[in-house]
């Protein structure tokens, strides 16, 4: 694997010899593997001194590895991916750690009107259109806008550009997706997209999470907590009902923390059961905030390791890996299983272009959307006590 170090930008680097002699984050580039038309997947590897990595891939803008140290300082991956190129552009990729878009979750049969346009996106699950349809953002190389290492943090970014009528949405969009690790152990994600005409937009990151490391089992004693009241119950084909429905007394009440598996198979949830699982958009607030707050915490007994996530987002859909069935092999040589890690995706609302009371999904010429997404890593108990806490 060819390996490109990036020179530091003149500014940083001079900051970086006066205070401390050498920058405290680097970035790094290699190859990835090939497209089968040629066309290259580079990588970008993030690194802080606080033992914090963090690997991003131009194919579909993916988090691929995320290495942190437990309560007692042992390293490890967990994200959940695949070694090689070769498994994420297979049909069974579940799009781990993707960028989803151009609008992320599910929109009722692929339908949507626009300016008194009626539009059809691909319908890839089921009768409906998830994550963009059948060649989403996810499904897409990158370009790599910039690469940058300092004192305190390193950061990547990518663009995609995506023609009108690509998938079936209209207008041009330009999307980008900055990826910066600081050291204060953040993973900070910025979207951020522009348009040519009217269209629809809602980015976010798939990626799914296993806190005592990837290929290691079972998610289900990791504690969790959402500070949301209600979520947007959804129908047999799990698209919502338009409802805002109150978490109090239901299996979907994370409003204390609890471990992820206590509720997970109440069959009096029919909520549960559409879903195998937890898969849900958890009403956060009614609309996007200016300053990304924390949206949820999770705790793993075993390693002590703690993920906190912060948003500007009104929604977070919350999914715990329930059509992983034993047929892929992770990143460890290690097969994955229903239950294996969860995914938390800060957006808005599924299907808001079809329920206006969820608010608007549209973006207009002149406009700038944005998707602020911030990972806090740390361990609680041990030697690890104190870590992330700046």
């Amino acid at each position: 694997m060819r390996l490109r170090w990036i020179p530091v930008f003149a500014a940083c680097a001079c900051a970086a010899a006066g205070m401390q002699g050498a920058a405290a984050a680097t970035a790094s580039r290699s190859d990835f593997g090939r497209m089968p038309g040629g066309k290259e997947v580079e990588a970008v590897t993030l690194h802080n001194d606080r033992g914090v990595t963090v690997r991003v891939i131009t194919y579909g803008a993916r988090v691929q590895e995320v290495v942190t140290p437990d309560r007692n300082g042992h390293p490890a991956d967990i994200a959940l991916g695949f070694a090689s190129l070769a498994g994420y552009l297979s049909k069974a990729d579940p799009y781990f750690g993707a960028t989803v878009g151009r609008f992320a979750n599910r929109i009722a049969k692929g339908r949507f009107a626009l300016d008194g346009h009626a539009y059809q996106l691909p319908v890839n699950d089921g009768p409906n259109s998830l994550h963009g349809g059948k060649k989403g953002f996810d499904r897409q190389v990158w370009t790599i806008v910039s690469v940058r290492q300092g004192p305190s943090s390193a950061a990547v970014s990518m663009r995609y550009v995506s023609p009108n009528g690509d998938q079936g949405y209209p207008g041009t969009l330009t999307a980008t997706a900055t990826y910066t690790l600081d050291d204060h152990d953040r993973l900070h994600i910025e979207y951020r997209a522009t348009t040519d005409a009217p269209t629809i937009v809602n980015l976010s990151n798939h990626t799914y999470w296993n806190l005592s490391g990837e290929g290691s089992g079972s998610i289900l004693d990791e504690r969790m907590m959402i500070p949301a009241a209600e979520i947007t119950p959804v129908d047999a084909t799990q698209i919502p009902t338009g409802a805002l429905r109150s978490v109090a007394g239901t299996p979907f009440d994370f409003r204390k923390p609890k471990a992820i598996g206590r509720d997970i198979r109440d069959g009096r949830s029919r909520q549960l059961v559409i879903g195998r699982g937890y898969d849900m958009n958890f009403v956060i607030s009614r609309e996007a905030v200016a300053v990304p707050r924390l949206v949820a915490r999770v705790v793993d007994p075993r390693s002590g390791r703690v993920l906190e996530l912060a948003s500007d987002q009104p929604g977070l859909q919350f999914y715990t890996g329930n059509f992983l069935n034993g047929t892929l092999v992770g990143t460890s040589g290690h097969i994955y299983r229903q239950g294996d890690a969860f995914v938390l995706e800060p957006q808005i609302f599924p299907d808001t272009p079809n329920h206006p009371n969820f608010g608007s999904a549209v973006l207009a010429p002149g406009q700038v959307y944005r998707n602020e997404i911030i990972y806090t890593f740390s361990t609680a108990g041990g030697r690890g006590r104190a870590r992330g806490a700046g």
